[in-house]
């Protein structure tokens, strides 16, 4: 039996594999490199360069490799882009999605587990919230998540498939033994946009609005570790196979920090200063959101590792450096 990774090739899907492949999965990976890096993914990994909507392909991978789960992370992410460009983010988070479950129904694949966002849940605040609240999506990118969530649960009933829907807040960092980190091009990842700057990357970087009803003014967001993650997705894969029922959980740490906070943090571990101007709000970002992520802990037993903001700043400045000489050498 193997597992396939969508997006595989990608910033969290390349943790992923290296996750899987390290409990001993069988791993195969379909990435249309849109965003993601061929030399991202794991030797050991197989690589199929193509869409998820390409369902001859999808079948021949899931017959070829009998594959038992489907951890799905293939999509878009910019919540600005979304509000420019909703179409192409039904098409590709939701549209495509559909045509890789019709595939998943059609070969009897068993488990799936989704790359889901706390963005379903639009504004809610500082206080920790839980999978129960009522969601109030507030960008495209949100709505086209939600609307997958919807689908999931929808086919699961009508099919049997199980499925794990994990709802995650702002990932950041990089593994930290150097093997993968977020490379995509023109990211916007606040942690990700401050280490370039830091690493003189970047001249400067902006700060998006400096007037929302949070304790300094910027917006508030939970981050967590992109290696937490990982396992907690690997996690739900054996609870699924353990014949656990289906779930949807946050993963976060319980605890937010602001922009402000941020850029302070990765000038405190750089050791550097650098400029950050304030700037209007961007589209679709929302005040604040923090994770209640109890039930995640409860029913996948996940206990974090790098819940340490000091300390996934210093994966994501380390993986700066290994980035730079990655494209030294491709120079």
């Amino acid at each position: 039996m193997a597992v396939l990774v969508t997006g595989g090739a990608g910033y969290i899907g390349s943790h992923m594999v290296w996750e899987l492949l390290e409990a001993g999965e069988d791993v195969v990976v379909l990435d249309r490199l849109s965003t993601g890096f061929e030399w991202a993914v794991a030797p050991e990994a197989g690589l199929y360069i193509g869409d998820v909507a390409d369902t001859a392909l999808v079948e021949t991978i899931i017959r070829d490799h009998k594959v038992d789960a489907i951890i799905h992370f293939a999509g878009s992410i910019v919540v600005s882009d979304s509000v420019a460009d909703p179409l192409g983010y039904y098409d590709n988070n939701t549209g495509r999605t559909r045509a890789l479950l019709d595939v998943a129904v059609r070969t009897g694949v068993p488990h799936f587990i989704f790359s889901s966002t706390a963005a379903v849940y639009g504004s809610a605040g500082t206080e920790p919230i839980t999978e129960d609240v009522r969601t109030a999506p507030e960008s495209p990118y949100g709505r086209s998540k939600l609307m997958t969530e919807w689908m999931l649960a929808d086919t699961a009933a009508a099919h049997g498939l199980g499925y794990t829907i994990l709802r995650y807040f702002n990932v950041a960092g990089a593994d930290p033994q150097g093997r993968t980190g977020q490379a995509t091009a023109g990211a916007t990842h606040l942690i990700k946009v401050a280490c370039q700057t830091a690493t003189g990357k970047r001249d400067r970087m902006q700060v998006f609005g400096a007037d929302y009803p949070t304790p300094d003014g910027t917006c508030v967001r939970d981050y967590i570790h992109v290696s937490d993650l990982a396992v907690a997705h690997r996690l739900a894969l054996e609870r699924l196979r353990s014949g656990g029922g289906n779930l949807v959980a946050n993963c976060g740490y319980s605890h937010g920090y602001s922009v402000l906070e941020v850029i302070d943090a990765v000038r405190r571990v750089s050791g550097r200063d650098f400029a950050a101007d304030f700037g209007p709000r961007r589209a679709g970002d929302v005040a604040a959101i923090v994770a209640n992520s109890d039930r995640a802990r409860r029913e996948l037993g996940w206990v974090p590792r790098h819940d340490n903001l000091d300390g996934i700043v210093a994966d994501a400045l380390a993986w700066e450096k290994i980035l730079a000489g990655k494209n030294s050498a491709q120079a």
